[in-house]
């Protein structure tokens, strides 16, 4: 769906010149979440990007707010959005890791929705073990999905395959189910949830050039030696030694499973290019640290790539809201489920509480309450998604969810963290802790049982551990009580059972 099937639209609802049909009778908000998997607040220019120009994201940042302090609660796709529907830490809604089943049945704020009036509906990548419960329309992607021509399972159970390019698709369902397939009368809330820009990171084909001129600025801890940091040098997660040649880079993978599900004309474009850069790659017959630096600059191009194909296409739902007359009512979440590493510590993926993967990007346009060009530094996570869409609808928020408004008069002071995949992939090992607006504590254990405490003011890369410090004691015994404190607030059991044993 091209901008010209959207002016088609908008000029299909003109009645003796005024945009009728799609503003409800019914004067709640409606909610609209733009929800993409791994994407990195350095890769937004709002907020000071150096690698890339978001203009269509930034217009949320412009015409409502920017969150600076907004957090996971445990950095890893399946469990950030179960947590964005139930309001709940991981160990409450029972989806510790992508490995485990989620429960769809549990109470999550579509059902409380649901039952008060409003249309809802998910589109796009949904990544939980479960069928969707409590949406009046869902149709998701299996799994991580496809970037081209990519699979969505319906409600009738069939799975139907769509041919284009991922991000277009989703955002073309999305626009014909608010455009054609809902019902106009009710308020909705739509999540959008965009697969970019997971790895493997696959661009469209129009934009496969698009960073060829561009040399990326190494991360200042790209060759970090971790010392005093033993999780983060057990990590298996290195742009250099995990990410794969063929895989991720896409030298030699003209055989791949990603190639075989596109058309010709996908083909062709995608092996003119990338077949010059395996022959480029062999030619020079790099190693050693040149080679590890090619490998970060091609990393860095597809991830990129994939954004622009994201930017455009929440351009294309932001103004479908401005020509239908909808935008005036309707509350524009921008978020991912976490944050992302763009080679900081020499990494890529997520996980960790340090601040890359841990800080997560937000901006919301909100019209009826959010001044444009609000910047908003208090401190947020993601169980605070569920109570602020309940509130804003007009509903009460249920006592089990452990979450907060958005616009709460009582910021918080801190933020907690649990993180629990572990062995699985990349190694990272099981952690928890808290962090303040200058501080973090961090608790590893499972393999190894030691404490890491970072100073944010003067150490913002987070490279010297400062946990048995004698200059940061009374801090250090402070954290220590206060994360004691969110433990039991929270009640996580597993983590207070640690303190315990540890005399805490």
């Amino acid at each position: 769906m091209k901008k010209s099937f959207i002016a088609l639209v908008a000029f299909a609802l003109m009645v003796s010149g005024g945009l009728l049909s799609f503003k409800s009778k019914d004067k709640r908000p409606n909610i609209l979440i733009l929800f993409s998997d791994d994407h990195a607040l350095q890769a937004i220019s709002a907020y000071g990007s150096p690698y890339i120009k978001t203009p269509n994201i930034d217009r949320l940042a412009k015409e409502g707010a920017i969150y600076q302090n907004m957090f996971c609660t445990n950095s890893i796709c399946a469990p950030s959005r179960a947590t964005l529907l139930t309001g709940k830490f991981s160990h409450k809604n029972g989806h510790k890791t992508n490995l485990t089943q989620f429960n769809a049945g549990q109470d999550m704020y579509p059902k409380y929705l649901q039952t008060a009036g409003y249309q809802t509906s998910w589109i796009g990548k949904w990544h939980l073990q479960a069928t969707p419960q409590y949406f009046d329309y869902w149709s998701v992607v299996p799994g991580q999905g496809a970037y081209y021509n990519p699979d969505f399972i319906e409600m009738s159970g069939k799975t139907v395959r769509q041919e284009g390019y991922a991000t277009d698709v989703i955002t073309d369902k999305a626009l014909k189910w608010l455009s054609a397939d809902r019902d106009a009368s009710k308020p909705f809330c739509l999540v959008i949830g965009h697969k970019c820009p997971h790895r493997n990171w696959l661009p469209d084909t129009g934009d496969l050039r698009a960073f060829d001129n561009v040399k990326f600025q190494l991360p200042k801890t790209f060759y970090d030696n971790y010392e005093g940091r033993l999780a983060a040098k057990r990590q298996d997660m290195t742009v250099t030694k995990t990410m794969r040649l063929k895989e991720d880079l896409k030298v030699d993978a003209g055989d791949d499973a990603f190639v075989k599900r596109m058309n010709p004309a996908q083909q062709k474009a995608w092996l003119t290019y990338y077949d010059k850069v395996t022959a480029d790659f062999k030619k020079q017959n790099l190693s050693g640290r040149a080679l590890d630096e090619w490998k970060y600059q091609r990393y860095m191009q597809d991830y990129m790539g994939t954004l622009l194909s994201l930017d455009r296409n929440v351009g294309r739902v932001l103004e479908y809201l401005d020509k239908t007359g909808l935008a005036e009512n309707t509350i524009v979440i921008y978020s991912s489920d976490q944050g992302f590493y763009l080679g900081e510590h020499g990494w890529f993926d997520k996980r960790f509480m340090y601040e890359e993967s841990h800080h997560m990007p937000m901006l919301i346009r909100y019209p009826k309450h959010i001044k444009p060009g609000t910047v908003d530094k208090a401190i947020h996570n993601n169980t605070d998604f569920a109570p602020t869409i309940l509130q804003e609808a007009g509903l009460a928020v249920p006592k089990d969810m452990q979450g907060q408004s958005f616009f709460s008069k009582t910021p918080r002071k801190s933020t907690y963290y649990h993180y629990y995949e572990y062995p699985a992939e990349h190694s990272v090992q099981t952690h928890f802790g808290i962090r303040t607006d200058r501080y973090k504590l961090i608790r590893f254990y499972n393999d190894g049982e030691y404490w890491e405490l970072y100073d944010l003011k003067k150490d913002p890369e987070e490279l010297k551990n400062q946990y048995g410090n004698a200059a940061y004691k009374a801090i250090q015994k402070q954290l220590i009580a206060d994360l004691k404190k969110l433990i039991f607030q929270y009640e996580d059991t597993e983590a207070a059972e640690i303190l315990k044993k540890e005399g805490i």
